[in-house]
């Protein structure tokens, strides 16, 4: 495997010791099932492909950018009864995420952008406590799955296991994708009070409830062809927004308009 240097995991002392990093990327996923034929680790190998790759074009152009290793586990309260979904509390993610601004601080690194790839993660009030806390970083998220308008992509709408996931495994693991004749059709209910559906209201869905192979979405005609446009869409977008954020001057962030 060839190195790659903007990857913390794969590079090396010798190359870091006199090298100033800009900015630091957190992928962050999740550890659950994906319907019955996607791994439980689709949302990881996701989150790291596409922050990886979009990392590399953000350094190929001059961007001092660093991906840390993915942390694995995700909010999954909602499915504390579907087997071996792994649950970080918001609180834990809290803790894990005051170390990680803690190092940054200490070694100067000024930006930290959370990369995040799982629909129950939710960074909003962790960056606001943080921000507060730590003043001289500027910390960020993102929503991978939210960055590209997914009906251009894809024809049957989902938000778990679905078309878009699906094909972009079928485009990055397919060694890891259950034949065709394996996969669940991902239909799901929806809450009977309206105003959860409408978006303005919200309520936390018990999984093993709502769905019974755990995905939400017909995957049916996924394809890797599909997530490879997807994909590679994804990266080219994410990595503008990397080279961004290096060159961004964290003292003048706003425009006068």
């Amino acid at each position: 495997m060839e190195q790659r240097p903007y990857v913390l995991a794969e590079t090396n002392y010798k190359l870091l010791k006199d090298h100033q990093v800009e900015l630091a990327v957190l992928p962050w996923g999740a550890t659950e099932a994906h319907n019955y034929h996607l791994p439980y680790g689709t949302d990881n190998f996701q989150a790291e492909a596409i922050a990886a790759a979009a990392a590399g074009k953000a350094w190929d152009k001059g961007g001092k950018v660093m991906v840390f290793p993915a942390v694995p586990f995700g909010t999954n309260t909602g499915q504390h009864d579907i087997y071996l979904d792994i649950n970080l509390n918001p609180s834990t993610q809290l803790a894990i995420l005051r170390d990680i601004a803690a190092t940054l601080k200490r070694q100067g690194i000024p930006k930290l952008l959370i990369f995040n790839g799982h629909g129950g993660n939710n960074f909003k009030p962790l960056v606001r406590e943080l921000g507060l806390e730590f003043p001289e970083l500027f910390i960020c998220y993102a929503d991978s799955f939210r960055a590209l308008d997914k009906t251009k992509y894809f024809d049957k709408e989902g938000d778990h296991a679905d078309e878009m996931e699906t094909s972009l495994m079928l485009y990055l693991q397919p060694g890891l994708v259950l034949p065709r004749k394996e996969w669940g059709s991902g239909t799901h209910r929806q809450f009977r009070i309206k105003s959860f559906s409408e978006g303005w209201a919200w309520a936390e869905r018990k999984w093993s409830a709502v769905t019974e192979d755990t995905g939400i979405g017909d995957p049916s005609e996924a394809t890797a062809e599909k997530g490879k446009r997807y994909f590679e869409d994804l990266v080219e977008k994410t990595g503008e927004f990397m080279l961004e954020l290096c060159k961004a001057d964290t003292r003048d962030m706003y425009t006068k308009d």
